[in-house]
Order: C-alpha cells, then structure tokens, then sequence
C-alpha cells in the first residue's frame, strides 16, 4: 500500500533551522568558532537548493542531452572547485589536471551506468541521469579532497626519506608508494564504513526519500544495494585517478619535489 505524501511547507522548513540555531549556541558557548560558517552554510543550502529545484524542472521538462550535459558538467566544475577550496597545498598546479580526470571518469561511469545498468531509454534521461550522476561526484569529491590532503601532508613530513630515495636512483612512483597507498585509503574509508553500516546503522537517503515517496521497500533496496556499490566503486576509481595525476605533478621532471 502506497504511503500518501506529506508535503512539507515553508513554515516546517524554517522551524527546522532552531536545530541549527542550538549548534550555533553550543559552537559559541563552547568558543568553537563554528558558528559563522553554520550560518553561511545553512544559507547556501537554502539557496542553492531552491534553485536547483528550479533548474531541475527547466531539464526535465525539455529533457535535452544538451542541456542535460551542461548541467552535469558544471556538477564536476564546481565540485572541482570545491576540492580546490578545501586542498591547502596550492604550489602543484593540479586544478586543471583534477579537473580533468574527474569530467572523464564520472562521465564514464554515468554513461556505464545509464546503459547498462538502469537501462533507461533515451540515456540521457534528466531524472536519472542527474540525480545519480549527482550522488557520485559528491561522493568521490569528498575522498578525492581527503586523499590528496592526506598526500600532501605525507610528502612534507616523509620529505627527507623521499628525496633520500630519490638520491639513491628511486623513481617518484617508488620514492612515494607507501604515502600513495595511504592517501588512497584514507579517501576510501569513509564509503567503506558506510558499506559496513548500512542497513543497521543507517538509512540511506536515496531509500529513505523512495519509501516516504511510497516504492515498495524491496525495490527501494535494490536501488540501494546497486547505488552504494557503485559509490564504493566510484570512489575508488575516480580517487586512484585523481591522484596519480597529482603524484607526477608534484615531482620535476628532474625527480625533485615541488613541495
């Protein structure tokens, strides 16, 4: 039996945000200094996701590859962008290549999906291809971010083994392999402990909004069950790409570091 929607008002939106108002008093009483990217983040979220409300019923309603395109390429844009933002290393110039390697692999990845997965006719269907496109740049933004943090650091504190490596006749690709494997994991385990917890722990959104929306909840797991792989899946892919650019960035062509 289907569950009737409850449509939310603006009134139980914005009753929500006393939550939000009690971590800013906790954030000030504490001396965390967190209460002013609270703010500014509970007023992107706001207006980010009104417009993309609004986007979204502009593409599905022309449903144009096009267009279609474009939007998820400014996906990828911004969430390089992000990546930029949260990475403090700025002296290797990897916005570009990063950016690269990220349009390609979730592209790939989306097409893959599109056809052979969800098999859904036309490929290029706005209201899957966008949302699921979506969920895996967030995703793998978040590792790639993680991982190339964690590479940079690792260079700065093992710089004295690497260039002694280097010295000895080392490549960069050996001189570096343990922080390579390290940075990599790091990005990793955060979907590997949702994995881990999934179904016990947690309800993932995707099921959760499905189920309000009243599918019946086994067909909501198997979208599930085949987003949380491909997630998984994604992120190691995308990660693993991501940074191998950045490892030959961040050496000369003469094997000396950049950092």
């Amino acid at each position: 039996m289907n569950a009737e929607i409850i449509n939310m008002s603006w009134l139980n939106v914005a009753v929500t945000t006393f939550i939000v108002a009690a971590a800013g008093l906790c954030s000030v009483l504490l001396k965390l200094r967190l209460e002013k990217d609270l703010l500014i983040g509970t007023i992107r979220t706001f207006l980010q996701l009104i417009l993309l409300g609004y986007v979204l019923k502009v593409v599905f309603a022309v449903n144009n590859p096009l267009i279609v395109f474009l939007l998820f390429s400014f996906m990828i844009f911004f969430a390089a962008r992000i990546i930029s933002g949260r990475v403090t290393e700025k002296r290797v110039p990897y916005f570009l290549p990063v950016l690269a390697s990220m349009f390609l692999s979730y592209l790939i990845i989306n097409l893959f999906v599109m056809a052979a997965i969800v098999q859904v006719d036309p490929w290029y269907m706005p209201v899957y291809f966008i949302p699921i496109g979506g969920m895996i740049i967030g995703n793998s933004m978040n590792a790639i971010a993680i991982s190339m943090n964690n590479w940079f650091e690792g260079l700065k504190k093992d710089r004295g083994r690497i260039e002694l490596f280097l010295s000895l006749g080392a490549t960069p690709v050996e001189s570096s392999a343990e922080n390579f494997k390290s940075s990599v994991k790091s990005g990793m385990i955060p979907s590997i402990n949702a994995l881990m917890s999934v179904g016990i722990v947690s309800i993932p959104g995707m099921m959760t909004g499905q189920i309000l929306a009243g599918t019946d909840p086994m067909i909501a797991i198997k979208y599930q069950i085949i987003i949380m792989l491909l997630l998984v899946g994604s992120t190691a892919l995308s990660t693993v790409f991501a940074l191998h650019i950045v490892r030959r960035l961040s050496f000369t062509s003469n094997h000396q570091l950049k950092i």
